[in-house]
């Protein structure tokens, strides 16, 4: 692909030189100090991501050949062969060249744009569990975004090495999607049985900061935000990083829902990678929003289970030797509609509280 090596390198050095901008400016300029985040102040900041998140879209419908350092006709039938289905390359084949990239643009922003919503979508639960750790190791409110921050920064680098692996298999082993949509049809099945389920966490019984513990000397004390301390000449472990250290492991373990969902939209890593790091940039203004609010969308896990079942099974009628397409445009719509009836019911269905039994 003649230069195609060097495009492709200079895109995502580009890519990644820009989201490590952003995370600086907002840890460094726009948030020194510990505070607690408020909801006016997440809405915003959380706005501001999707806003972020739409014009990388943007750049995507305007150029998204660059991703691949596509330069000819033969250049973009390879890609599309690569990543992007029978029916996209059928098209770019039978079609001049500027058609046909306007085509390819068309149907990667769908796709990323689709791969974001998944992921932000199935990182409301994510978001769940993280209330959960932080209230477990009783870490004060005005330290929630310090963690957080660095959580994101581990996510991005463990997400990075997760997509571009699993990619390489997709692309050398497909029938590993079928394993994927089993994978989440299970996944889905599971979050539906236990949507009612009281989730508690007791950090003493922890097997990660049980581990940690053995090897590292740790404090029950939290004074700062500091992640190790120094006491009587020897540094230890306070337990804002083993909070950190619970969170990242969680991380991993919903990245094998969420990496496997989005490859159902598309095969290709580098939309699969900007899709999540959007999506994960976007997780810590997200968590205290929804932390505010959480006990109005009591639908939500109902809905995220759902989308789960109907990704795995698009994921698997996708494979052979059933081979039923199903566009992404569409795709996009049913999960837009999946969210939105959950959210809307629990808006319009209120909890029943139980009734209290007045005294003679």
């Amino acid at each position: 692909m003649g230069n195609s090596a060097l495009i492709q390198g200079l895109f995502l050095t580009g890519f990644i030189v820009l989201i490590f901008g952003l995370l600086a400016m907002d840890l460094g300029i726009f948030e020194k100090k510990d505070k607690v985040v408020s909801f006016k102040r997440a809405l915003l900041t959380t706005f501001i991501w999707m806003v972020l998140a739409a014009v990388f879209g943007l750049i995507l419908r305007c150029g998204a050949e660059k991703m691949h350092g596509v330069e000819t006709k033969e250049d973009l039938v390879e890609t599309v062969n690569l990543y992007h289905g029978k029916t996209l390359a059928h098209k770019v084949q039978t079609v001049d060249y500027d058609t046909a990239v306007k085509a390819y643009r068309k149907q990667s922003t769908l796709e990323y744009f689709t791969g974001y919503l998944i992921e932000y979508s199935l990182s409301i639960d994510n978001i769940f569990v993280m209330i959960l750790i932080f209230s477990s190791f009783a870490v004060p409110a005005q330290y929630y975004k310090r963690v957080l921050m660095w959580g994101i920064i581990g996510a991005m680098v463990m997400r990075f090495i997760f997509i571009f692996a699993a990619g390489a298999l997709v692309a050398k082993y497909e029938w590993i999607l079928l394993i994927f949509g089993l994978f989440l049809l299970y996944s889905g099945i599971k979050m539906f049985v236990q949507r009612n389920k009281k989730e508690e966490m007791d950090p003493k019984k922890n097997p990660i900061v049980r581990f940690c513990s053995k090897i590292f000397p740790v404090t029950n004390e939290i004074r700062d935000h500091s992640f190790l301390r120094k006491i009587n000449g020897r540094w230890v472990i306070t337990p804002l990083l083993l909070c950190l250290i619970v969170i990242e492991f969680t991380d991993i373990l919903f990245a094998v829902d969420s990496i496997p969902a989005i490859f159902s939209v598309t095969k290709d890593p580098y939309i699969v990678f900007f899709s999540n790091i959007f999506a994960i940039l976007g997780l810590r203004s997200l968590f205290f929003l929804i932390s505010s609010i959480i006990k109005m969308f009591r639908f939500l896990k109902i809905g995220l289970s759902f989308l789960l079942l109907f990704i795995g099974v698009k994921m698997i009628i996708e494979c052979e030797p059933v081979n039923i397409d199903i566009p992404i445009a569409a795709s996009l719509i049913i999960i837009i509609a999946i969210l939105l009836i959950s959210i809307v019911a629990s808006v319009l269905i209120p909890e029943k509280k139980p009734q209290q039994i007045q005294p003679d």
